[in-house]
């Protein structure tokens, strides 16, 4: 009669702890820190065994599999060893079907409320232990276990195939346009930048009127560095917009904002994109290791590369400025090499005068 009592509560403690496995994977360690922050009782107390992390599940399968064990070796006591089996593996077959797993339960919930204290002393004293042999484990017998969690590109493959199902009923542009939100921010400045060498810079001293508006306007930019003195002491930025609707008279430098915002050209674009959220600016000035100028990016770029498409405002006169820059920079290497082809011309001999 004992060994039936106390296989049976093994048995019930296998259950509890099954129960408890359960419930905590539905209770995200940050999230009940979050509430516990805001005054809820519940979330604290529960946080306590949680935040150890892995060292509970370890502690949670150690009890269920010594009080299961523990279980068959009572029952086996007073039942043939098969029987025990069976009757103790059904016990634990019944619990996995009866705790729900997709949600939390009333009953997982009271019991997890009701052991945390318990747990948490356990876990407080055993977690150095715990975490020892999980790193154990960990090294002799790694496994590799998927937690349903996909990387980037997987998304990616996968709308790359949506894309071509007959039944697709996704519209191919907010396919085109997921995609390109997904991968943008893995390209680096140095590839989107527009290079130093298309643009248009202003001199601080350049006095406001129609004759500078027309130039700037023919340019293709609405943006430009102001430098003062050399081209590299650069002291702000001039909107062409704002040179528009001035009525003011004066120099550049009465206008042009003189905040400037450097960004390295090994930045990744969503850091850009960071910089420009939170600094509320327009345009950073590119440089590289040597801290020298190397060009200008600005928010539209970076949108740009989110949409997949290009964005040309009312001040834009091309659609692509790197491709301009990239034409100009072959045009001016096919006429380098052109010149180290051609034969120079041999320099004219002085002829001899006609004697008398």
């Amino acid at each position: 009669m004992i060994s039936y009592l106390f296989g049976s509560a093994l048995a019930l403690l296998a259950l509890l702890c099954l129960a408890l496995l359960k419930t905590y994977r539905h209770m995200p360690a940050k999230e009940l820190k979050r509430l516990a922050r805001h005054g809820d009782h519940l979330a604290e107390l529960l946080y306590k065994p949680v935040a150890y992390g892995a060292s509970l599940a370890a502690l949670l399968w150690l009890l269920i599999g010594l009080s299961t064990a523990g279980s068959v070796v009572l029952f086996a006591g007073v039942l043939p060893a098969w029987l025990a089996v069976i009757v103790v593996a059904l016990i634990i077959w019944v619990g996995f079907v009866w705790i729900p797993s997709g949600d939390l339960s009333r009953t997982g919930v009271w019991f997890a409320r009701s052991s945390a204290p318990v747990f948490a002393w356990l876990l407080e004293r055993l977690h150095p232990l715990l975490s020892y042999i999980q790193r154990v484990v960990r090294h002799y017998r790694p496994v590799t276990i998927h937690t349903g969690l996909y990387e980037k590109e997987d998304v990616i493959e996968l709308l790359e195939r949506q894309k071509h199902q007959p039944d697709n009923r996704i519209k191919p542009g907010e396919i085109e346009l997921l995609v390109h939100a997904l991968s943008f921010g893995d390209k680096l400045v140095s590839e989107v930048l527009v290079p130093k060498r298309v643009v248009t810079f202003v001199n601080a001293s350049d006095s406001i009127g129609p004759v500078l508006t027309d130039e700037l306007h023919k340019s293709g930019h609405s943006r430009f560095p102001v430098f003062e003195g050399k081209r590299d002491n650069l002291v702000g930025i001039l909107y062409l917009k704002d040179l528009i609707m001035t009525h003011k008279t004066g120099s550049v430098r009465d206008l042009m904002q003189p905040h400037l915002s450097y960004v390295h050209e090994d930045f990744t674009l969503y850091q850009t994109l960071q910089a420009f959220l939170k600094t509320k600016h327009h345009l950073f000035l590119v440089v590289n290791n040597f801290e020298e100028f190397v060009g200008i990016i600005t928010i539209e770029d970076i949108v740009e590369q989110m949409v997949g498409k290009p964005i040309v405002d009312e001040f834009d006169k091309y659609d692509d400025l790197r491709a301009v820059a990239a034409a100009a920079a072959k045009k001016d290497h096919a006429d380098h090499e052109k010149d180290k082809t051609e034969p120079k011309p041999e320099p004219e001999q002085a002829k001899p005068e006609a004697s008398d």
